[in-house]
């Protein structure tokens, strides 16, 4: 039984997700850096072994002096899920990797976006795990 809430320490999930990438999706989207509302954050959210899923949240922290409009933020999952630079199909071979030589991630979903507060909102990444 695997124990994901100690292999998922945050300086694994900052390895997974570093910070610079959120200034290297909005470099792309909008050609400068400092045009984005948000910093994005991967966080471990739980693993349900009754289902054999893994939760992550990829966290989108409002930066200073912007806005973390709801109408900016509620298409970012479709947007995530084939964006190059997020990468989420590179995320979770990545998170594969870490799982070990026993468990492979079978299937990935993006959730809708939650608004966690006015200036968090996050998007739910689920990871169907299977054996080997």
């Amino acid at each position: 039984m695997i124990q994901p809430e100690h292999v998922f320490t945050e300086q694994v999930l900052r390895s997974l997700f570093p910070p610079e990438r959120s200034d290297d999706f909005f470099d792309a989207l909008f050609g400068d850096a400092s045009e984005g509302a948000y910093d994005i954050a991967l966080t471990y959210a739980g693993y349900d072994q009754k289902a054999n899923t893994l939760d992550f949240l990829l966290n989108l922290h409002e930066r200073p002096g912007r806005c973390l409009a709801c109408n900016l933020t509620y298409g970012l999952p479709e947007v995530f899920g084939r964006h190059p630079v997020i990468n989420i199909k590179g995320l979770v071979g990545e998170i594969e990797q870490v799982l070990g030589n026993d468990l492979r991630c079978a299937d990935w979903q993006l959730g809708r976006t939650e608004q966690k507060g006015r200036s968090l909102h996050s998007i739910p990444l689920r990871i169907q795990l299977a054996k080997k």
